[in-house]
């Protein structure tokens, strides 16, 4: 008997060592990157930023000059985020009426679409003019580690299909930093630097940390750079947080996420307030030391990618809306406007708006994992999918005389069509030496446009790929082995599925497909996890036989 209890007793104790080893091994890996980000890199505290001061008067009339330009990029903004395109959000009372001025007094484009549906291969898109696949860019960047808790951290009752982890190609992965745009490509910024303008980054990156990828030898003269992804610090008085316990993401994202910038890549420090309105700030000084001459400015806003912070004062504004998570999503995309507002009122203050063209857009749709579920509406899918809800975003543009107020652009567009657009409005041409795919819309944006341009739009995440062909859509995915065909003029919400109704014309897009796919080289990063993601339910619906879904590559 004796001998039985103490066996049972050592079988115990074995039990709870393996429970406390596997219980402090998630909470060590959750929790190490955020203690290694403050060994390595201990943030200053604030301090303002040395933009360098441009000429105290220029060298010619402003309108002898090549216009300036800003690029705001918002981050996981939908569509239906903006109240010129419908905003869910309107019918609570929070419209961005500074985002809808730049349709009213320029154009706005009723179906822009992102690169992509996830941020690194989207901004690679944009800041080149080129699918991002041609130069091997065709995942985010994923720290290898994670595979290690990927599974553990996306366990959940509610979903039905499980993480696939390839380990051997998570082991074969470099460093997070090392994994971005490659230096060889030519970026907006070169090209406008080639040009004569000073050229600006204030934000997000995410196209790799190493000094060869970053902003500075991208064409970049300065950058104030988004080191990590605290919008204020968790106990900050101003700040009002929303956690989602059913989010793996957050889950990863608060216990490891930091507060602080750096300035072309010197010593991270801390902003002095809410970083929307802190990016804003910056941006404002950044144009006054640049009136005088043709400037470039990427503001790259980190606003509304979760965690869920809201400054105070927009969540106390928005009393309206019951619903905590709710309330401070929309104070966030509250910000982001007023962001906007203010941009474009400093070029009015300084006499610049006349001569600056102004585009703005965000990288792709808003997530499921937000557990808003209509926050698409009324298109199907995320984030990390190929679904309109994960690639149709707001897009409005303006420079007057040049621009059309109050012009409606029918056709799609895409990020690739920026940096052609842009460099033909500060004369200069797109690089000669490689495939450029993104077009120049600026003919089409007058009072007498051109026909618009017949062309084919293209996405690709590994072997999860999609194509818009005029009004035809096609969506591939492997896993599942699955085709949608959609025709977006008859159905925008591609509710009906005509993959196996017509046969002749899937075929069809399917060797359009693999045609453009054919040579293009080997992605610079393996992919080595595949998160299943259900097309029409939020993260925190749980998942139930039938429902469609699809695997995001990364």
């Amino acid at each position: 008997m004796k001998r039985n209890q103490k066996l049972g007793l050592v079988v115990l104790a074995l039990v709870g060592l393996g429970a406390l080893a596997y219980a402090n091994r998630i909470y060590v890996l959750q929790y190490s990157l955020g203690w290694y980000t403050d060994i390595r890199h201990p943030r200053d505290a604030y301090r303002e930023t040395p933009w360098v001061q441009g000429p105290a008067t220029a060298a010619m009339p402003l309108a002898q000059r090549p216009p300036n330009i800003i690029v705001i990029l918002a981050d996981d903004l939908g569509i239906n985020d903006v109240s010129t395109h419908g905003g869910g959000h309107t019918a609570e009372g929070v419209p961005t009426p500074n985002i809808d001025a730049i349709a009213r007094e320029g154009v706005r484009f009723d179906q822009g679409y992102a690169g992509s549906a996830v941020c690194t291969v989207s901004r690679a898109a944009l800041l080149t003019g080129r699918y991002p696949w041609r130069f091997g860019v065709e995942f985010t960047p994923t720290p290898g580690a994670l595979a290690r808790v990927a599974g553990e951290l996306h366990a959940s009752s509610n979903r039905a299909n499980p993480v696939l982890i390839d380990s051997v190609a998570a082991k074969a992965a470099k460093d997070f930093d090392q994994l971005g745009m490659p230096a060889s490509e030519v970026t907006m910024a070169e090209a406008l630097k080639a040009r004569g303008y000073r050229t600006l980054h204030i934000g997000k990156w995410h196209l790799g940390s190493t000094p060869e990828m970053r902003p500075k030898n991208q064409g970049f003269d300065e950058s104030l750079f988004m080191e990590s992804g605290l919008y204020l610090p968790q106990n900050d008085p101003r700040v009002v947080n929303s956690k989602q316990d059913f989010d793996p993401i957050d889950k990863f994202l608060w216990p490891n996420m930091r507060f602080g910038v750096s300035y072309n890549a010197g010593h991270w420090f801390e902003p002095n307030k809410y970083l929307t309105d802190y990016f804003t700030d910056e941006a404002v000084t950044a144009i006054r030391r640049n009136k005088n001459q043709p400037f470039f400015l990427y503001l790259a806003h980190w606003g509304v990618h979760t965690p869920l912070q809201a400054s105070k004062e927009d969540y106390d504004a928005l009393s309206h809306i019951p619903d905590h998570r709710r309330r401070v999503y929309a104070a966030m995309v509250r910000s982001v406007d007023r962001s906007v507002g203010r941009v474009l009122q400093t070029l009015k203050d300084e006499g610049l708006d006349q001569n600056t063209l102004v585009v703005f857009s965000s990288d792709n749709g808003a997530p499921g994992y937000l557990g808003i579920a209509d926050v698409n509406q009324p298109y199907r899918g995320w984030k990390l999918t190929f679904f309109e809800g994960g690639l149709r975003v707001p897009y409005v543009a303006k420079w007057p005389g040049h621009i059309t107020a109050g012009t409606h652009y029918p056709a799609p567009i895409s990020n690739i069509d920026i940096m052609p657009t842009v460099l033909a409005a500060a004369g200069g041409k797109m690089p000669d030496d490689r495939p450029v795919d993104g077009v120049n819309l600026l003919p089409f944006l007058t009072d007498k446009p051109q026909a618009q341009p017949e062309r084919a739009l293209f996405w690709r995440d590994g072997p999860y790929r999609a194509m818009r062909d005029r009004q035809w859509k096609l969506i591939s995915a492997e896993p599942p082995a699955k085709d949608w065909l959609f025709n977006l003029a008859s159905d925008p919400t591609e509710k009906v599925n005509l993959a196996a109704s017509e046969p002749k014309k899937l075929a069809e897009l399917k060797a359009k497909m693999a045609a453009h796919h054919a040579d293009m080289p080997s992605p610079l990063w393996a992919s080595f996890i595949k998160i299943a993601v259900n097309i029409d339910k939020a993260l925190n619906q749980a998942d139930a036989p039938g429902d469609e879904y699809t695997y995001w590559h990364n």
